[in-house]
């Protein structure tokens, strides 16, 4: 069979698929699909019509047997990361479109055996590269002996060319090879060094070992030369190679959004909140923080002034460079020293310039948007199951985005049957936890529910629930009305952010 011909088939198995049908089985005009069900995918099996459909089935049942034994999780996520193994053992169970006559056990004891020819393979691979290192430590050494040579040829040549008294000297002086006479305290080694301090570019290295004492740097380049040229030899016997390039520091924080105005201000508040399941509030702290990041340093003497909300709860304090007198009477930011420009930095360093920090504590538990009154979880156990049903409703003092609800599972085998849920969900079966995912809460769904099944447990397995979400306005509602240049002219232009975001975030 074609690529081709087997895409076909299963693309137009979907379109096949019926549904409220109790078979597992349909056929077409040339073939016969046989299917199994597992979770929310399905195990095909595609055959011919001539092909004995109980022979059939029990091939569909072994191969959903081995599903499970090599897939952590039967979703699309864990079947994607375990795709080859499935294959292999797919493998031994159907050879040339016939069954083969195997159990679980042997199938997979079959996949774990050892091959002669790949540790022959590796055996002969690790040969050449053995020889290779060899070669290359002679070559190395011979080149670092030909540039001790060369050296030394060079330096005489050009202290030749001073006065007939240093040509005198170097052409009496027998160099030793251990290099003893080249030390600090004699009078040769005082004129090595200053030879060696000489500008010239035509020297592409330092002196070596026998006329100058060994430095670390100087033992990393001989290394990275000769691996550099282990590396060619490999490429010359026609191995892959690929080199392992480090990003710097600044390609690596250029990945994130990077502001692109003169000046940028961040408004951030941390959300800390612990909540009791039996309602109330434990622990509720906010802290905030503005900072100040500015591209170009012209636009360095400047003065912000800020609005903010009026919240009686919330305490500001400056930076003590901050002039405290003009923040208390005219909400103005500015340096103590007005000649001082703010500092400056990369695009990169997202982080800026802290000018003010806030802080709120509340015991009202009015200000918090998701609260345990607005987020109950009720386990209740009926016979060989016991059902949870978890629902929120959000306030509307914020809309929340990205939001993720954490509830921990006991520890199960398979995903947990989700009867109802508003939004998506995830199993996490590594750590079992069940993270339900709403991407936007605003006035169109204030409220939601899920409800799902698991085994026989204790309530007190679901909780600590943790939540995190994030949201574009802050309690503080602080803004930045306008920049002030205090060279003159006209406000630069700039741009505010604004996120509010959880950084821990539990109902206990």
């Amino acid at each position: 069979m074609t690529r081709i011909r087997v895409e076909g088939l299963l693309a137009a198995f979907p379109k096949l698929l019926g549904t409220g049908k109790q078979h597992t089985y349909f056929e077409t005009e040339n073939v016969r699909y046989v299917y199994q069900p597992i979770e929310a995918l399905y195990l095909v099996l595609v055959t011919n019509k001539q092909s004995n459909i109980l022979e059939d089935l029990e091939t569909l049942r072994l191969l959903s047997k081995l599903v499970p034994e090599y897939s952590v999780s039967l979703d699309e996520e864990g079947i994607g990361k375990t795709a080859f193994e499935l294959i292999f053992a797919f493998d031994e169970v159907i050879c040339l479109g016939h069954k083969e006559n195997v159990t679980v056990a042997q199938v997979k004891q079959y996949c774990e055996m050892e091959s002669h020819e790949e540790k022959l393979h590796k055996l002969v691979l690790q040969s050449k590269i053995n020889e290779t290192k060899d070669v290359m430590k002679r070559k190395a050494s011979e080149i670092e002996k030909n540039k001790i040579d060369k050296n030394r040829g060079d330096k005489g040549g050009f202290m030749s060319m001073g006065s007939g008294r240093i040509e005198t000297s170097l052409s009496e002086i027998s160099i030793p090879s251990s290099g003893s006479g080249f030390g600090s305290g004699s009078g040769f080694g005082g004129l090595v060094n200053e030879v060696d301090s000489f500008p010239t570019k035509s020297k592409g290295r330092q002196p070596s070992s026998a006329t100058a004492p060994p430095k670390g740097s100087g033992m990393q380049l001989g290394k990275s030369q000769k691996t550099n040229q282990f590396l060619e030899s490999l490429k010359a016997e026609g191995e892959l190679i690929v080199e392992d390039v480090k990003p710097k520091a600044g390609q690596a924080k250029a990945a994130t959004a990077l502001p692109t105005d003169p000046i940028t201000l961040t408004a951030e508040e941390k959300l800390n909140v612990t909540l009791k399941r039996d309602g109330g509030m434990s622990n509720f702290d906010v802290q905030g923080t503005l900072s100040l990041q500015i591209l170009n340093q012209e636009d360095g003497l400047i003065q912000v002034q800020i609005e903010t909300g009026g919240n009686p709860g919330i305490l500001f304090k400056t930076h003590p460079n901050m002039n405290k007198e003009l923040f208390s009477n005219e909400n103005i930011l500015g340096l103590k020293d007005p000649n001082r420009p703010f500092p400056t930095g990369p695009a990169g360093d997202a982080a800026g310039v802290g000018l003010l920090k806030w802080r709120m504590q509340s015991a009202d538990e009015s200000m918090v948007p998701l609260s345990s009154g607005l987020l109950n979880c009720w386990p209740s156990v009926s016979g060989n199951e016991t059902y949870v049903s978890i629902e929120y409703e959000a306030s509307a003092l914020f809309d929340l985005q990205n939001v993720v609800i954490s509830i921990p599972l006991p520890a199960l085998r398979e995903a947990p049957s989700i009867r109802q849920i508003d939004g998506e969900w995830r199993f996490d079966s590594r750590n079992s936890v069940l993270e339900w995912s709403i991407v936007l809460i605003d006035n169109s769904n204030r409220s939601g529910s899920m409800e799902f099944v698991v085994p026989p447990a204790d309530s007190s397995v679901f909780f600590p629930i943790s939540v995190r979400f994030t949201a574009t306005s802050t309690y503080s509602d602080l803004k930045v009305v306008n920049i002030i240049p205090l060279r003159g002219g006209a406000p630069p232009k700039f741009s505010q952010r604004t996120n509010l975001v959880t950084e821990n975030y539990q109902v206990m």
